[in-house]
C-alpha cells in the first residue's frame, strides 16, 4: 500500500531523533573522590580536573575515556606546586563515581637558593631583610605557593621602598626529577631610588580647607628617599581630620623630575554636619535620649565643634566641644571642651561642672596620648545621710579641684572591631589639689590602667583575658575627694553580675546600702566566646574584683552571653549573677560597637 514507506520513514525519524536526543552510549559522572591528600591539595587537586566540569552532565562514553585519561597527569600537575614531582596517582571508575588514590612520594627539597638584588637597593636594611627571609631556602621542602609569597614581597619591598625601576632579571626554578631536587635562581636589577617629591592637593567639587593647613601634614623634604609608609601616613593624617569622605592618592613616577616623585591627593568633602540620635536605658539612669550634633569644620582652618546631650530620667550630661587642628611633634587636636553633669537616683543627688583644655596626639600607630588641664567644681550629697524630711535641704558636700591628667591608651591587635590576637592597654595619671568641704589645699594623686588581652582558639572561638587596677594617694580622707574622683567597680567593663559601681565601700541602713566609691580598684575577667557560623556566637565568663580602702572584698560573677555580628558592627548581650550578695540576682547587659 503506498502509505506504508511513508509510515517507515517518518517512525525511522522519530527514532534516529529519539536516539540523537537519548544517545545509547551516554555517560554521567555524579563526584570525583580524592584520596590520600589533605584538604589544601584536594581542593587544588579537584579544581584543577576537568572532568570535574562535567560533573552532573550527560556526556559520551568517547568523551568520558578522553577524560578519564587526563586525570592522571592533572592530578600530577596539581601536586607540583606543592613540591611532590613523582606521586603514584591511581584512578578508578566505580559506576558514577571517579576515585582517585594519590601516594605523594617523596617531596622535593630544595638544594641550592640564590636570591640577589642587584644595583643600589643591595644595601637598603628593609630590602635585605627581605632577601634574607625568603623561603624555602636550601635544604627546604620545595612550596610554590610560598616561593611566589617571598618573591612578591621582595618585589613589592622594592616598590615601597622607590626603586621603581626595579627588574626581575633571573627567575628559574629547575628541578631534577631524578634527585628530588630543586635549584631556585632569582635575581632583581633594582635600579636607583627614587625620592618624595611635592604634593598637589586638589579639593572637589569646592575647597573647604586652606591648602596651607594640609600641606603641614606632609612630613617629609623634596628629594627625601621615598617610603610608601610616610604616603601612607599622609593618607590616615587626613582620615583622621574627619572633613573629607573621599581621599585618592596617585603616585607619579613617570612624572619624575630629577627621580623626585610627585603626589597627587584628591580630596572630597564629607558631609559638613552630623546629627545623631539615639535612646537609651539603665537600671539606675533610667530610659532617656541621646542627641548629638557634629560640625565637621567650622572655617577653612578646620576648627571643629560638637555638642552632645545624653538626657534620661535620673542622670543627665551636656558636653561642649571646640577642637583645633595641631601638628606640632605629632598630629592630633588642641580641645576645650565643657561638661555639665547632673545624677539624681535613690542614692546620690550629684551635680557636677568641668572644663579641660587638652593636647591630643598619636604618637605612632599603636600610641595616642592627651594631656590636658582639668577645672572640677562638684556636688554631692547621699540619699542614706538624709534625715527622711522633704522639707530640709541636703546636706550638700562642694569640692573644687585643679589637676593635670596624662592619658595613654595603646592597641596592637590583629583587628579592633573584633580581636583575634593582641591586647589593648589605657592608662592614666593625674594629680593636683583643691578644696573639698572647707578644707583647703587637700592634694591626690591617681594611677590606674586597663589591659584587654586576646587570643584565638581557632577559626571561631577566643579567650578574653583581662585586668583593672587603680590607687589613690591622698593626704584627705576618701569621703572628701568628689565621686567623681574615686574608683568605682560593677557593671559592664567591670565586674558583671552587679549593678552599676555597686562593688566597694558602703553607707546607709542595712538593706538599703549604696556604694561610694574608694581610692583603690582591682578588676579581672576571663571570657571564653565561640561562634557557631558566621554571624552567631555564645561566651561564658568569670569577672571578680572590688573597689576598696584598705583590703579588697572580691565580688565574683559569672554568666553566659550571645554574640551577634551584625551588619553595624558587634552586639553583645549578657545575662550575668553576682555569687556575693548582689543587690539583683539577675544583671542584663547590652552593648554594640568595637570592644577597642
Amino acid at each position: 500500500m503506498p502509505t506504508r514507506p511513508r509510515a517507515r520513514c517518518a517512525a525511522l525519524v522519530l527514532l534516529f531523533a529519539f536516539g540523537a536526543a537519548f544517545p545509547a552510549w551516554a555517560a554521567r559522572i555524579a563526584r570525583v573522590d580524592v584520596h590520600g591528600l589533605d584538604e589544601v591539595m584536594t581542593t587544588n587537586v579537584v579544581e584543577s580536573l576537568s572532568i570535574n566540569d562535567e560533573t552532573g552532565s550527560d556526556i559520551g562514553e568517547r568523551r568520558l575515556d578522553y577524560l578519564l585519561e587526563q586525570v592522571e597527569p592533572e592530578t600530577r600537575g596539581a601536586l607540583e606546586p606543592f613540591g611532590y614531582y613523582s606521586p603514584t596517582v591511581r584512578v578508578t571508575r566505580e559506576g558514577e563515581t571517579v576515585r582517585i588514590d594519590v601516594e605523594l612520594g617523596p617531596q622535593v627539597v630544595v638544594g641550592r637558593a640564590a636570591v640577589h638584588v642587584a644595583g643600589a637597593a643591595a644595601t637598603d636594611e628593609a630590602v635585605k631583610k627581605q632577601v634574607d627571609a625568603f623561603h624555602p631556602g636550601s635544604g627546604e621542602p620545595l612550596d610554590h605557593t610560598i616561593y611566589e609569597a617571598s618573591k612578591s614581597r621582595i618585589s613589592r619591598t622594592l616598590a615601597e621602598r622607590g626603586y621603581f625601576d626595579a627588574d626581575l632579571t633571573a627567575h628559574r626554578v629547575e628541578v631534577t626529577r631524578a634527585t628530588q631536587d630543586a635549584v631556585i635562581d632569582l635575581q632583581w636589577a633594582s635600579g636607583n631610588r627614587y625620592g618624595l617629591g611635592g604634593v598637589t592637593f586638589v579639593q572637589t567639587p569646592n575647597s573647604i580647607i586652606d591648602d596651607s593647613l594640609l600641606h603641614k601634614m606632609v612630613r617629609w623634604d623634596v628629594g627625601t628617599p621615598y617610603q610608601q609608609a610616610r604616603v601612607e601616613r599622609l593618607r590616615e593624617s587626613l582620615q583622621r581630620l574627619d572633613y573629607f569622605s573621599g581621599i585618592d592618592i596617585a603616585v607619579h613616577p613617570e612624572k619624575a623630575v630629577d627621580r623626585n616623585v610627585p603626589i597627587d591627593v584628591t580630596l572630597t568633602p564629607a558631609k559638613r554636619t552630623v546629627y545623631t540620635v539615639g535612646l537609651s536605658y539603665g537600671s539606675d539612669s533610667g530610659a532617656g535620649a541621646r542627641l548629638g550634633m557634629d560640625r565637621r569644620w567650622l572655617n577653612r582652618r578646620g576648627h571643629k565643634a560638637n555638642i552632645d546631650l545624653d538626657y534620661a530620667q535620673r542622670r543627665k550630661t551636656v558636653t561642649l566641644q571646640y577642637r583645633i587642628p595641631a601638628f606640632a611633634w605629632v598630629d592630633g587636636w588642641y580641645t576645650l571642651a565643657a561638661q555639665g553633669a547632673d545624677e539624681q537616683t535613690d542614692f546620690i543627688d550629684n551635680r557636677r561642672g568641668e572644663f579641660v583644655a587638652s593636647r591630643s596626639g598619636r604618637i605612632n600607630r599603636r600610641l595616642d596620648a592627651v594631656a590636658g588641664l582639668h577645672v572640677l567644681r562638684e556636688r554631692w550629697a547621699y540619699a542614706a545621710e538624709d534625715d527622711g524630711d522633704p522639707s530640709t535641704t541636703p546636706d550638700y558636700r562642694y569640692a573644687t579641684f585643679f589637676y593635670p591628667q596624662l592619658d595613654a591608651t595603646y592597641v596592637d591587635v590583629d583587628d579592633r572591631l573584633m580581636p583575634s590576637r593582641g591586647y589593648g592597654a589605657t592608662a592614666f595619671v593625674r594629680g593636683g589639689r583643691g578644696s573639698a568641704e572647707g578644707v583647703s589645699g587637700v592634694l591626690f594623686v591617681q594611677a590606674h590602667a586597663t589591659i584587654n588581652w586576646y587570643r584565638g582558639l581557632g577559626p571561631r572561638s577566643r579567650f578574653i583575658a583581662r585586668g583593672e587596677v587603680g590607687h589613690t594617694w591622698s593626704d584627705a580622707p576618701t569621703e572628701i575627694l568628689p565621686p567623681s574622683l574615686r574608683f568605682h567597680a560593677g557593671g559592664e567593663r567591670s565586674i558583671r553580675g552587679y549593678g552599676w559601681r555597686e562593688v566597694g565601700p558602703r553607707v546607709g541602713a542595712p538593706g538599703q546600702r549604696f556604694a561610694v566609691g574608694a581610692e583603690k580598684v582591682i578588676t579581672a575577667s576571663a571570657e571564653y566566646e565561640h561562634y557557631f557560623n558566621d554571624s552567631w556566637g555564645a561566651a561564658a565568663f568569670v569577672d571578680t574584683g572590688s573597689a576598696f580602702d584598705d583590703k579588697p572584698d572580691l565580688h565574683t560573677g559569672v554568666g553566659f552571653g550571645v554574640r551577634w555580628k551584625s551588619p553595624v558592627g558587634p552586639v553583645r548581650i549578657d545575662i550575668a549573677h553576682g555569687l556575693n550578695s548582689p543587690d539583683s540576682p539577675v544583671q542584663i547587659y547590652l552593648s554594640l560597637g568595637a570592644e577597642l
